[in-house]
């Protein structure tokens, strides 16, 4: 019998990024297991970048998907492997398919969606306890229930200063500094600071002598063209031209990346950036990131954390004023603190 994991990992790429601090909690207490994780097939590369991890197992599904059948064959599939432990971190009922039919003798995770049998090892979810997503992902690693927060690890990412030198020339960066700016976020509006204001910071680098590099997904090619055209061209859109470990390792040496609470904050914060990171409808105390090297702009209005996608105030109240209340000028200063510019 070995003592080889099977982690079922998160469907977001933040929670998958916040993942890591359970892997390196695991290794430390397991330092001979092999570690594989399950997980959508997006998140593949970005596993590749953690050293904990033996093996990414693609979990073929779309998101929301239940494919009680497909889920069935492929835990019959792992079975010849030999897992000593499944810990599960979605909180869903399918996610623990999987595990129970790979007869994995202990199936770890949180009392969710009535997983009595597919799961045997179930822990009560102390929220007052364990406050952050990564607090709850680390005390999984250990027996029993949690009594007190577990440290967490910070995630690390192995970047790649050659293919980093080498996107600078096939993305046209040049060789001077570069700012990362990240304007998107995939949960919706209610987390994404104005296009407007990231526009007037790209604008104010630029008089600077310091370019912007505006990244994120090709849907969001329309919000980069237009960061673009209000900044007067001191911002260049890389969106939908990289891939997650592109991120990785053009974030690993930019001179520090402005972006919304979202899964690239996340990776930006694993790959040793510098990160000023603005919250609208989230709030750091859940989700922050896991740096020393970075400053929080989060207004912590009556109504914050509200968790909404779209913004619920109507006029008179201000729309998104735990957005639009954080205006450029602060963000620069702190960009100026944190990356000495």
């Amino acid at each position: 019998m070995t003592n080889d994991l099977l982690i079922v990992g998160p469907a977001w790429v933040g929670d998958m990024v916040m993942a890591q601090s359970l892997f390196i909690r695991l290794r430390e207490r397991y330092p001979d297991a092999a570690i594989d994780v399950l997980a959508p097939g997006w998140s593949l590369p970005i596993i590749g970048r953690m050293p904990e991890i033996r093996a990414g197992i693609e979990l073929p599904f779309a998101h929301g998907e239940f494919n009680f059948g497909g889920r069935r064959r492929l835990g019959l599939s792992l079975r010849d492997r030999g897992y000593a432990q499944a810990i599960v971190l979605p909180n869903s009922w399918k996610s623990a398919v999987v595990p129970f039919f790979a007869d994995i003798p202990r199936r770890t995770g949180y009392a969710r969606e009535f997983r009595y049998g597919l799961l045997n090892d179930l822990r009560p979810l102390n929220k007052a306890l364990l406050k952050t997503t990564p607090q709850r992902f680390v005390a999984l690693a250990d027996d029993g229930p949690a009594r007190v927060a577990p440290t967490v690890p910070a995630p690390r990412f192995r970047a790649d200063a050659e293919r980093a030198a080498q996107l600078r020339v096939d993305l046209a960066l040049g060789d001077g500094p570069g700012i990362a700016l990240m304007p998107g976020a995939e949960y919706g509006p209610a987390k994404q600071w104005p296009a407007a204001y990231y526009a007037q910071l790209a604008a104010e680098l630029g008089r600077q002598g310091i370019r912007s590099w505006i990244i994120g997904s090709k849907k969001e090619q329309p919000l980069g063209a237009e960061i673009v055209a209000a900044s007067n061209g001191a911002a260049i859109n890389l969106c939908g031209r990289t891939s997650l470990v592109d991120v990785i390792d053009l974030v690993s040496v930019a001179r520090a990346v402005v972006c919304n609470d979202s899964g690239p904050m996340h990776i930006a914060a694993a790959a040793g950036a510098k990160v000023v990171a603005i919250y609208g409808s989230s709030t750091p105390d859940h989700t922050p990131p896991m740096t020393e090297h970075t400053v929080i702009h989060y207004r912590r209005l009556a109504c914050s954390p509200c968790f909404e996608r779209n913004c619920p105030l109507k006029p008179p109240a201000e729309p998104m004023a735990c957005l639009t209340g954080i205006h450029p000028d602060a963000v620069l200063s702190s960009l100026t603190r944190l990356a000495d510019l």
